[in-house]
């Protein structure tokens, strides 16, 4: 197929390390906020035992280190930001603390990145996230994700016809 799109292997790999570091980031903050870890001894923990090791005969594949770290720490700084936005796209009675621990961590990460991530389109956020959530949940968790995040893009005003 000669006519097939070529694509740049170098920004396809950067946009894997990017999302194996959305999923570990997740992973990260579902620890710090169940087990009560510290930001610094997540962060030393991931570093050195879960980008892209082999842990328990799962592979995790290859993952941008400092975004991974940027989205840790900037839920961590800015949640007092992060949470009430969170509140105010879920139903009614749905605060933020009585999701499930895995789904707030996935909605504090995309709201870090939604709300302080200018340069990152809405919708690339939004997908991935999504696509977190199908990897956790089999119900209709994605679904709220997808309205949830979609909520947070627009009372921050983003342009959400921008895909690139």
């Amino acid at each position: 197929m000669a006519d097939a799109p070529k694509r740049d292997p170098q920004s396809s790999r950067a946009a894997n390390q990017r999302g194996a570091a959305r999923l570990a980031a997740v992973q990260a903050l579902y620890q710090m906020d169940v087990g009560r870890a510290t930001l610094e001894d997540t962060l030393a923990q991931f570093g050195a035992f879960h980008l892209g090791r082999e842990i328990e005969g799962e592979q995790y594949l290859p993952a941008d280190a400092d975004f991974f770290r940027q989205i840790v720490g900037g839920v961590a700084k800015h949640q007092l930001e992060i949470d009430p936005a969170v509140d105010r796209a879920l139903s009614d009675g749905w605060p933020v603390e009585r999701v499930d621990a895995t789904l707030r961590a996935i909605l504090r990460a995309a709201a870090f990145e939604l709300l302080r991530r200018k340069d990152i389109p809405p919708r690339v956020v939004i997908t991935e996230y999504v696509d977190i959530a199908k990897a956790f949940y089999e119900d209709d968790a994605s679904g709220l994700v997808n309205a949830t995040l979609d909520a947070i893009a627009r009372e921050a005003g983003s342009d959400m016809t921008e895909t690139q």
